[in-house]
């Protein structure tokens, strides 16, 4: 069995806490910089190009891309044929927070208790995700998520009746009442299926996929260009100030569900859609 040291966990985190503040990644760019070439409305063309200026800015200065640098989220592909030695895996993926986020000089805005609110003063506890893969490997993408667009996100529970229909309608009304507020262009992720819970893990998780990649079930890729298109006619567009932009793309991830059910998970990326993988 394969032996990874916590330690090397813990500094591979922290860089990633770095790079996913300061760099999107290559299709985000590609996207974004495509985006404003091909936006009509002269206002909208306006915030998208000091959008990629912003990109260009942080990059060279190492600045945040912006000021809200997340709760982090870390998705774990943890293979069954890998020991973790030196300690805890839960701890050193917090340490490895920890690290990146004092040495980055990212902000800090994790609290303590949801009620009481006492800020932790070094962004843990990251939010863990666990999947079990046939690997020797670790596979680990994280992803800092900012609550302007996170507090947008929404779970509706659809009877199975509603259909493509009710799916369609409910990401769009996430979408327009969110409005300017989550930041668009948007990067959407959508989960159907599952849970109550599971859903809302899949919308998360979508947001992660490239957005140059459309999903793999030839009806969902359908499904995903239509939620695209119906969501840019909406207007509000970039910086919430019009265009054919509200959206760069929306994901979508499903899972089988119950024969009583139909849930459906919004979870809004805003146009700093962050997120890096590392294999171990």
């Amino acid at each position: 069995m394969r032996e990874i040291e916590v330690a090397v966990v813990t500094q591979n985190i922290k860089e990633m806490c770095i790079e996913a503040n300061h760099f999107l990644s290559r299709d985000m760019i590609d996207c974004l910089h495509s985006a404003k070439e091909t936006e009509t409305n002269s206002l909208g063309r306006q915030v998208l190009e000091q959008l990629n200026q912003n990109l260009e800015i942080a990059g060279k200065e190492m600045i945040p891309i912006c000021q809200d640098t997340g709760m982090a989220v870390v998705f774990v592909e943890l293979g069954q044929e890998v020991r973790v030695v030196g300690g805890s895996l839960n701890e050193a993926i917090n340490e490895g927070v920890r690290q990146g986020y004092r040495e980055g000089y990212l902000r800090n805005s994790v609290v303590n208790d949801p009620l009481k609110r006492i800020n932790t003063n070094d962004n843990t506890p990251a939010v863990i995700h666990y999947e079990i893969t046939c690997s020797d490997k670790i596979t680990m993408t994280l992803a800092p998520k900012g609550f302007g667009s996170e507090n947008m996100s929404r779970l509706f529970m659809l009877k199975p009746s509603d259909g493509y229909k009710g799916v369609i309608d409910a990401v769009i009304t996430a979408v327009r009442e969110a409005g300017a507020n989550a930041c668009p262009p948007l990067v959407i992720g959508v989960g159907i299926g599952g849970t109550f819970e599971k859903c809302a893990y899949l919308s998360k998780k979508a947001l992660t996929r490239p957005v140059n990649e459309m999903s793999a079930i030839s009806h969902i890729s359908q499904l995903e260009e239509e939620l695209l298109a119906e969501i840019n006619k909406l207007g509000i567009g970039a910086g919430g100030l019009g265009g054919k932009y509200t959206a760069l793309k929306v994901n979508i991830e499903t899972y089988p569900t119950h024969i009583a059910g139909l849930p459906v998970a919004v979870n809004i990326g805003c146009h700093v859609n962050r997120h890096v993988t590392r294999t171990l």
